[in-house]
């Protein structure tokens, strides 16, 4: 029988099959889907993220994966640049961009070199195996049944696992959407790798250079009133509208690379409790963050940490039920705390966001005031950055 099943093969599920299978932990991992290329994965690891790989001897990952590091962050309105913030923003890294489905790969290659590690892939978790009122194992799509002395559910924010077990998703009363656009690279971010944020008049985009050679990635924030026509819409156009005049050249003449936007519809929540007896969630399964300042695989990283340094001693001793379950709540106890602060902190950009793109005569005396304001804005901005990067609990892994 798996001591453990994690349903969900994303950073914190393969991450975390990883440390225990590593650890002597009988581990069967789960995943739905046949590949691990997913429409959208966020890429975006910070020092927090990077710390946590180091911690679980996983920075050689790094080596034999594309990567790019990011060199600043830029806010730029109308077409006047408001300030500039170097990397690596007074850590010992910089926010390093990598693509998430050779990640996984690595992860689950090195898991399978273990004994007791299972890797199914391809299909899905049906429903939960109960005794006596406990969860006791999963049920797939195929008929198969595996029993396990505890469930992990790693699979993301609309979690089965989560749904199957009644535990409540306080959700944000309104999602983030976003259509993600990726375009044929620039010199410019070639050799300065700036994420740019533009706001001009009530529209707003991110543009930055992906760990994926030669693209750049586009994030159109979408207002409550905004629902364009993706078909139609002469994207270049639009975008070089609100653009300085070199990005603006760009987008005019790369029109043809710009690829059909992905729309997303991002849920964005918190369970005010992440267990029940037999059953634990982490990462988006627990708390699915907003995309703001890329905090998802980076505290879903910190969680696996958490998690393991509370099973792996309880799992080598063969512990009992009732020791396990008392576990799970000590493991929410010790993460929660940051990911309300992460979540407070993302509400707080994202509001500040909105209200910019609302009120026009607040941003023509940002323009006006910027030789004044913009170092006073930029002090206040970097404070906020500091605990999202660097993390705001204290994480290390003990076992």
């Amino acid at each position: 029988m798996a001591q453990i099943v994690i349903v969900g093969a994303g950073p914190t599920g393969a991450t975390l099959a990883l440390l225990l299978a590593k650890r002597g932990i009988a581990v069967t991992l789960i995943e739905a889907a046949r590949d691990f290329h997913r429409v959208f994965r966020g890429e975006a690891l910070m020092p927090s993220g990077l710390d946590a790989l180091e911690q679980m001897n996983l920075s050689a990952l790094l080596e034999d994966i594309p990567h790019r590091q990011l060199d600043a962050w830029e806010f730029i309105f109308g077409e006047k640049q408001f300030f500039r913030v170097d990397e690596p923003m007074g850590a010992d890294r910089p926010c390093t961009l990598l693509p998430q489905p050779p990640l996984l790969k690595a992860l689950i290659s090195q898991a399978q070199t273990n004994d007791g590690f299972e890797f199914i892939q391809g299909v899905a978790v049906k429903d939960l195996r109960w005794n006596n009122q406990r969860v006791a194992g999963v049920v797939l799509s195929d008929g198969r049944e595996f029993a396990a002395d505890l469930v992990i559910g790693a699979d993301g924010r609309s979690s089965l696992v989560r749904q199957r077990i009644g535990l409540e998703l306080v959700r944000q009363p309104k999602n983030v959407d976003i259509l993600w656009f990726k375009l044929a690279a620039s010199p410019e971010f070639a050799a300065d790798n700036v994420f740019r944020t533009i706001l001009n008049s009530d529209r707003a985009f991110s543009i930055f250079h992906g760990a994926e050679s030669g693209k750049l990635h586009l994030a159109w924030v979408m207002s409550a009133n905004e629902n364009p026509d993706t078909k139609q819409a002469n994207w270049a156009e639009i975008f070089a509208s609100l653009s300085p005049s070199w990005l603006a050249e760009h987008f005019r003449t790369h029109a043809d690379t710009i690829e059909s936007p992905i729309r997303l519809s991002v849920v964005v929540g918190y369970c005010p409790k992440w267990h029940a007896p037999g059953v634990l969630l982490l990462g988006d399964a627990a708390h699915p963050m907003s995309p703001v300042r890329a905090q998802g695989i980076n505290l879903a990283l910190r969680d696996v940490i958490v998690g393991a340094n509370h099973l792996v001693p309880l799992f080598h001793k063969k512990a009992q039920h009732e020791e396990i379950d008392m576990a799970l709540q000590q493991i929410q106890a010790e993460r929660q705390p940051e990911i309300i602060r992460a979540q407070q902190l993302q509400l707080h950009e994202a509001r500040q966001g909105e209200l910019l793109r609302k009120n026009p005569l607040l941003r023509s005396l940002l323009i006006q005031l910027a030789p004044l304001l913009g170092k006073i804005i930029q002090k206040s901005w970097l404070k906020r950055q500091y605990e999202m990067r660097q993390g705001i609990t204290q994480v290390h892994l003990t076992v």
